[in-house]
């Protein structure tokens, strides 16, 4: 316990070494984005904001995987739970999303047999403990958790259960980045690049996007001390004129990432246009069942008859996943929308911006 504690004061310590160079170095407004939501909770939970000086905004980029899956694919999913025999399979950061009609926490409270697992090889086990039904998972996230579910699609195939199939949603961050910077009402001038993704993918993924447009970008840890020393490497790029592809995670980050990883996944899924909540459809942003997994592929599969996709009447998420407004900009928050009773996806997942600003600082704190 004493060592804990003064590992703690030692980071205290950094952190605030780290808030002073930044303070001290920095002169030009710079607005700076986290594409992470991790990053997002971490930078609300510790106040950060409150040690950085005015000439430094953060902002709250696309970083909450449920929150960017679009309402098509959560109406897809409120309608796969209702088809017979099949039992819906899904992380619990979905459960509570709204779709234009229902959500899957009220398909649960209907009857429909929608269960929280978590990983995708929980619900392989549950193809292999139910024979007679079809098991559909959920696939929503980034690079993190896309080989995961490549991984369990082959073990699937392996086994040769053909009860067992893949709604993927997954998208791949690069390709956010580059819709990002072509959006004139969102001005970004640096990013603070995403930890858990980049140690799949490594820091030369995001080369092609960095020697385009030229601005910072640091691939950044989770911790305050971390995320300082991110933003520090930020300011000294910006303040000297030389902006670069730098790694200020090293302990976790390779320039190669897992290339193990990165060879699954692409084995298994093939790039596809997609649909992102608050950036639109974004060319070969999407994962899909390449050909050779075709018969694992929910879409596939089934026939669904979808509503209309409509967002939630007057919620703001879209714009907040931009960084075009902040949450209590959007005339829900707090009041309508809240985590309790939540309206749109951002205050629903526990990586929301939504979510993150009302619990650590809608009292006016740190925004």
């Amino acid at each position: 316990m004493a060592l804990k504690h003064a590992q703690e004061y030692r980071d205290a310590d950094i952190a605030r070494q780290l808030a002073a160079r930044i303070r001290a170095r920095s002169c030009r407004p710079v607005r700076l984005m986290e594409v992470c939501g991790t990053h997002t909770v971490s930078i609300f939970r510790s106040g950060l904001r409150s040690l950085l000086p005015e000439t430094v905004t953060l902002i709250s980029g696309p970083g909450c995987p449920v929150c960017v899956t679009d309402q098509a694919d959560i109406d897809a999913f409120v309608a796969l739970a209702r088809q017979p025999g099949v039992i819906a399979a899904t992380f619990g950061d979905l459960m509570r999303v709204p779709g234009t009609e229902s959500s899957l926490q009220r398909e649960r409270a209907a009857g429909r047999d929608v269960r929280i697992v978590y990983s995708a090889f929980d619900s392989l086990k549950l193809a292999r403990e139910n024979p007679d039904r079809q098991v559909v998972f959920f696939g929503v996230g980034f690079e993190t958790t896309a080989p995961t579910v490549a991984a369990t699609v082959m073990a699937a195939a392996e086994a040769g259960l053909e009860n067992f199939s893949v709604w993927s949603a997954h998208k791949t961050v690069p390709a956010a980045l580059e819709a990002l910077m072509g959006m004139p009402e969102v001005a970004i001038d640096a990013f603070l690049l995403p930890g858990h993704v980049s140690v799949i993918i490594g820091t030369e993924a995001y080369r092609s996007f960095f020697r385009r447009h030229r601005v910072p970008c640091v691939v950044a840890g989770f911790e305050p001390a971390d995320l300082l020393a991110a933003i520090a490497v930020i300011i000294d790029q910006v303040e000297s004129g030389t902006p670069a592809l730098a790694n200020a995670y090293p302990r976790a980050v390779a320039a190669d990432g897992n290339p193990k990883a990165r060879a699954v996944m692409s084995r298994v899924f093939a790039p596809v246009d997609a649909p992102w909540r608050g950036l639109g459809i974004i060319g070969g942003s999407g994962l899909d069942l390449a050909p050779e997994f075709a018969r694992f592929d929910a879409r596939r599969r089934f026939t669904l008859d979808l509503p209309v996709a409509v967002e939630p009447k007057g919620c703001a998420c879209g714009q907040i996943l931009t960084g075009a407004r902040r949450p209590p900009d959007c005339p829900l928050f707090g009041s309508r929308c809240t985590p309790m009773d939540p309206v749109g996806p951002c205050m629903v997942s526990s990586e929301g911006t939504c979510a993150a600003y009302y619990r650590y600082a809608r009292g006016g704190g740190h925004d």
